[in-house]
């Protein structure tokens, strides 16, 4: 793959024996310098396709004479659109880095923080960056560093990045970057909108689609169930399907931060030990609950679709949708978050009997993935009456069909916003 000695040894013993589909297409371009426009699905290994060439180039590069000699100067740049995955890559690159002698300075810039310790970090400049646009646009009002000297962009989860509604700051770190860099841009998505950013921000891009059946990787070993319950029970089964089947732990997903407040708060009053994780929390509590859940200490953990993207979860062996996801590419990304690296999983989703459309929506889910769920119904939690009928097999409703959707207009509007590189 043309990495060094020093970077093939790190990625082995972090178990990467074998470069996936997304990696092996990237690598080889990236450490040419070349621009990359990559479709890249959850659990494929995007991370390390990034920061392995830049890495290398990094530890490649003559080191500064002395940190007084480059104040302020940023070489490589990874924009991300949450906390959590920013601080992901962090950890990512640092292992990759641990005990190599003369490694590429550092630094994670994230808000819900303190942001002197950044400040701090950032004096005599850095050769990577990992930051979320907000708080790298704090730093830049701080006068903490300048962009002109960066040579390699990476805009990471690009479809989040414009539906957590970033094209202002996006627009504003452009426009303080050098026209001749190198960009990356991965996206698990590719809506108009992301092309259209593709459009102004890359020069003569090679392009890579890991979903493609040329490029893809094996599907994930995840069995499907489909459980057919009255809304009003699914706490209760819930917590007979952890005890009856072993789960030691859940991730539960629903639809609305509320929801994941009120669902974890019903399973602890019931003797479940359950926590919420949604976007309105403290940075501080959100990593303390990803903390113990990954660590075994938290058995469920009920959360919004924060945890559907970037969020690793090594072993975590089931998720439930307590909510159905809302499109089908939200229910891959959710599903995703099990049988990742090889290991099995299993993703169960509760189709409810009394809910018009739950069905039908479900349907059209299977439908764009290509598969089909057996129904069943766990004996005990029959549901109180005959399920409703479908909706006609046309519909669009609940779900993305052929017309735009309110996130896909906000997409599009965000991407027109941006104004074109030189």
């Amino acid at each position: 793959m043309g990495l060094g000695t020093v970077l093939a040894d790190a990625a082995a013993a972090a178990g990467w024996s074998l470069p996936t589909p997304v990696q092996a297409a990237v690598l080889p371009v990236a450490m040419q310098g070349r621009d990359v426009l990559a479709m890249s699905p959850t659990g494929s290994g995007k991370t390390a396709a990034f920061l392995l060439p830049l890495l290398q180039r990094a530890l490649a590069a003559p080191a500064a004479p002395s940190k007084r000699a480059a104040p302020r100067v940023l070489r490589t740049l990874i924009l991300a659109p949450t906390r959590e995955i920013a601080l992901q890559t962090a950890a990512t690159a640092r292992t990759l880095l641990a005990g190599v002698a003369g490694a590429p300075r550092l630094v994670v810039a994230v808000g819900g923080a303190s942001i002197n310790p950044q400040l701090l970090a950032l004096r005599g400049g850095a050769d990577l960056l990992v930051a979320t646009p907000g708080r790298l646009l704090d730093l830049l009002a701080h006068n903490a560093l300048r962009l002109d000297t960066v040579a390699s962009l990476v805009l990471d989860e690009a479809d989040r990045l414009l539906d957590l509604g970033f094209a202002d700051e996006l627009a504003q770190v452009l426009a303080a970057l050098p026209a001749r860099r190198q960009t990356l841009l991965f996206s698990a998505t590719m809506p108009d909108a992301v092309r259209a950013l593709a459009g102004k921000v890359l020069h003569n891009p090679v392009q890579v689609d890991a979903s493609d059946s040329t490029h893809a990787a094996p599907p994930p070993a995840i069995t499907q169930r489909a459980i057919v319950i009255d809304s009003s029970r699914r706490n209760a089964l819930l917590r007979h399907l952890v005890a009856t089947e072993g789960w030691q732990r859940v991730l539960v997903f629903v639809a609305t931060q509320y929801a994941s407040e009120h669902v974890a708060d019903k399973l602890r009053r019931n003797g479940l030990q359950a926590e919420a994780l949604h976007g309105s929390q403290s940075p501080g509590r959100r990593a303390a609950t990803l903390a113990a859940f990954g660590a075994g200490r938290l058995p469920v953990l009920v959360a919004t679709d924060l945890a559907a993207r970037g969020i690793d979860l090594p072993g975590l062996g089931v998720v439930v949708q307590h909510d159905l996801a809302r499109a089908a590419v939200d229910h891959t990304h959710r599903i995703g978050r099990t049988g990742r690296a090889g290991a099995s999983g299993m993703a169960v989703s509760f189709i409810l009997a009394d809910a018009p459309g739950s069905e039908a929506h479900f349907r059209l889910i299977e439908k764009r993935q290509q598969q089909r769920v057996p129904r069943e119904v766990v004996p005990g939690f029959e549901p109180a009456a005959p399920p409703l009928p479908p909706a006609p097999a046309d519909a669009t409703g609940g779900i993305k069909g052929k017309r735009p959707s309110k996130k896909d207009k906000l997409r599009a509007a965000a991407a027109a916003a941006l104004p074109p590189t030189p």
